[in-house]
Parts: C-alpha cells; structure tokens; sequence
C-alpha cells in the first residue's frame, strides 16, 4: 500500500517543465468581472488546460454544514454564471434551503484561480429544458434516468435504467425532463488569483456595490 504522506512530500506545484505562470497586472483589470473571467477563460483553453470549464460548487444544507462538489459550467453573462442539475438532488435541494453559493475554478496550467460567490436563482422551466435539450445525447440520457443522490440497490440497476434512458434520448430528442433546473449564480464578490513562482500571488477581488464593482488587492 502507497504511503501517502511520502506521495505528497514527492509532489510540487506548478512544474515550469509543463506550466507557464503569465504575468498579470491588476491595474489593466476591467471594471466587470465577467470580461476578465471571459478572457482568463480563453487563454486557459489555449494554454491547453484540461476540461477548464468544470467547477467546485459549495452549497449548505439546512443546518448550515457545507458540501461541495464539482460540477459543469454552462454560462456566464451579466446575469450570472450558470450549471444545471435536478431540483430534488442534494444539490437541488440545499438550494431551495438556502439559494447562497460559491464556485472555484483552478486552472493550474496557468497557475490561476477564480472565486465567485453570490445568490443564487432558478431559471424558468422553458430556459431549463431549452438548455438541457441544446446539449449532448449523453447528457440528456443522464438527465432522463434521474434519481440523482438517491440510494442505489445494485450497478445492474443503474446499467438498466441508463439503458433504458438512453434508448429514449436517441429516439426522443426533445424528452422533457421536467425535474432539470438551470441556476445562475448572481456574484456579489469574484476573486482572481494568479500564482506566482516566488509565491507573490496577486490576489484581485471585485465586490459589488451600489455603485457597480469594487476593486481590492488582497494578500497572498
């Protein structure tokens, strides 16, 4: 069996074999956030970063104890970022309990994070569906054979319904989904980190005001 304290004494950080850490000036910041999310965003995809566009989502239940898993990016536009899931799964529902979330992004090709945290909103059904049936068969089979975070009897059980749901997604492309629910996170605060060698990280936050958006340094 591996000892694990010696695998992670063995592991490093930003490799400059195989990383680039870009230089990054937060006085050529943007006033949105979203402009510069957009942009890190792109030169992540080209920096050959893989699957960028999945996230950390942390949402709480109702007592107030986090959880956090990693799940789909599906936009981000001034009205907020956006993912998908059922509205009865545990994500779903600790977002009926209580709509507050926060996203982490970690790129380490580039050495970056973003932080994003805000209130979060259901879509409208017909925006839910719209989304859902714009994606890959795979994805609406995924949503079709549903139950999502409940318990599971056996693998044979999951291999049948999947089986099932996928039959009906390639035989019925526009099968609702009536449980499928597209959020958008609203950020009151997103913060960019760029990593850097000499461990100087330049840290900038956007809070939201009254006003528009705020801008800060904060301490690595």
């Amino acid at each position: 069996m591996p000892d694990l304290h010696e695998l992670l004494r063995s592991l490093r950080v930003w490799d400059s074999e195989v990383t680039e850490l870009p230089d990054f000036d937060p006085a050529t910041a943007p006033a949105d956030p979203l402009a510069l999310f957009t942009a890190w965003f792109a030169e992540t995809v080209a920096a050959g970063q893989v699957e960028p566009h999945t996230m950390s989502l942390a949402t709480a239940d109702e007592e107030g104890r986090p959880d956090v898993r990693t799940v789909m990016l599906h936009g981000a536009d001034p009205s907020g970022w956006s993912f998908a899931t059922h509205v009865g799964s545990r994500k779903g529902r600790q977002l009926t309990a209580r709509p507050y979330a926060a996203l982490g992004f970690y790129w380490p090709a580039q050495g970056r994070q973003v932080r994003v945290r805000g209130p979060v909103t259901a879509a409208p059904s017909t925006e839910s569906q719209a989304d859902l049936h714009a994606r890959s068969t795979g994805a609406l089979a995924a949503a079709l054979t549903g139950r999502q975070s409940e318990v599971l009897s056996s693998l044979e059980e999951l291999r049948r319904e999947s089986q099932a749901a996928w039959d009906r997604a390639q035989r019925d492309p526009d099968a609702p989904v009536p449980s499928w629910t597209l959020y958008r996170l609203r950020p009151d605060e997103v913060e960019f980190f760029q990593g850097d060698a000499a461990r100087r990280h330049v840290r900038l936050v956007y809070r939201r005001t009254e006003e528009g958006w705020a801008k800060e340094l904060l301490w690595p």
